[in-house]
């Protein structure tokens, strides 16, 4: 019988081990466990439907190619229900289960209520849609990293925006909870700024159906164009009904978050030709963006949605993470992360450390037709450079 020779034992060896997947050889690592809480129901249904497919689609992909560091990644989700007091609940209950590694919410209040419990849960959390500052605030965490757009760095970009607008007088219309009052109130402070005036400020409890008596307000008003921060089922309704009372196109809409692809499917031709900001489209001219947009189109035959965009960036900072760290331990993870330089479909970016911010390039975008389709297109790039400084509030 034939006997191998130790060096050719050892030949052999780095020529299996060179062919076996990365999956076999990962045996023994432990798996990255997330633990992806959005909204199945309530005002963010439609939003959380398209945070949870990118997020899914993130993680199939990772797994196709071997999985992330050589691990498995798993998945549990959770309904919030659009509420802080369920979202709490669930991410909880996911995060002492195991599925530590935390993404997905749609509102600030759940973030924020999220964010709070990270240590107690031994959890790291990924922000993928809220924005406002309070999550790089005053109630900043350490294992809390945001990396979709927050809202001084949308408005400190309509700071620039707005000194090209013809109109000189504007009224906010807004949702009634954390965002929805951070950004109407610093639109305003934005335009005074400019010289410029915003006389009517209406702040709209959510879940609101009948806009006539507000619409009514904005109509009576005297201003030439309306800063509109609402969401969801609500934005929806309130842009139907602002057709449907004639306040569309009698006056300019001018939107925060507001000419996202499903409120554009939702509302027929309404929003045709409305400006506002986007926080991802297809075009965005990076590697790593046309990759992800080629294998959305050959999955789901259509381009990634502004949420999908968006929510599959999140995913992609996680598990730059855990690459980094080398380690699934949130505690590990967000140590990595802080202050690290990332690829992503932004392009080249970085975590800051100061407030574990992503600083990213902003755009405003208009509602036009492309392949037959109405959705959000960019007009104008703004550079990362214009991000505010963090605040000092933030104490990590």
């Amino acid at each position: 019988m034939f006997k191998m020779k130790p060096l050719q034992r050892s030949l052999a060896a780095l020529a299996l081990t060179a062919i076996l997947p990365l999956a076999v050889l990962a045996q023994g690592k432990e798996p990255v466990k997330v633990g992806l809480v959005s909204s199945k129901s309530g005002v963010f249904a439609q939003q959380g439907e398209e945070v949870i497919r990118a997020v899914q689609f993130a993680i199939d992909e990772a797994n196709a190619k071997g999985g992330v560091d050589g691990r498995k990644v798993e998945v549990q989700i959770a309904d919030d229900e659009g509420t802080p007091d369920a979202g709490r609940r669930v991410a909880e209950k996911l995060a002492r289960d195991g599925h530590n590694l935390l993404i997905g919410a749609i509102p600030s209040s759940i973030s924020l209520a999220l964010a709070q419990n990270l240590d107690r849960w031994d959890a790291a959390y990924f922000i993928v849609a809220s924005k406002s500052d309070k999550l790089t605030g005053d109630t900043c965490k350490p294992r809390s990293f945001r990396t979709n757009h927050s809202d001084a760095m949308d408005l400190a970009m309509i700071g620039e925006w707005v000194k090209g607008f013809k109109e000189k007088s504007f009224a906010v219309l807004a949702a009634d909870y954390v965002w929805g009052r951070d950004s109407g109130e610093s639109f305003k402070k934005a335009v005074e700024a400019q010289g410029k005036t915003v006389p009517l400020s209406l702040y709209v409890p959510l879940g609101t159906k009948d806009f006539s008596p507000y619409i009514a307000q904005l109509k009576a008003s005297n201003v030439e164009a309306i800063w509109v921060a609402e969401v969801g089922r609500d934005a929806i309704a309130f842009v139907k009904q602002a057709q449907e009372f004639g306040l569309i196109p009698a006056k300019r809409l001018i939107g925060h978050a507001l000419i996202q692809n499903f409120m554009v499917s939702a509302t027929d031709k309404a929003l045709d030709g409305t400006v506002g900001t986007t926080g991802y489209t297809p075009e965005i001219d990076f590697p790593r963006n046309k990759a992800f947009v080629t294998a959305w189109k050959a999955r789901f035959n259509r381009p990634p949605t502004d949420n999908e965009g968006q929510a599959y960036n999140g995913a992609q900072v996680m598990f730059e993470g855990v690459k980094k760290a080398g380690s699934v331990k949130p505690a590990d993870i967000s140590k990595a992360l802080r202050g690290a330089q990332l690829d992503t479909i932004y392009g080249s970016v970085t975590m800051r450390a100061q407030d574990n911010q992503l600083v990213l390039p902003n755009y405003v975008g208009r509602v036009k037709t492309v392949d037959g389709v109405l959705r959000p297109v960019i007009e104008q790039r703004f550079e990362p450079s214009l991000t505010p400084a963090p605040s000092p509030l933030c104490k990590m």
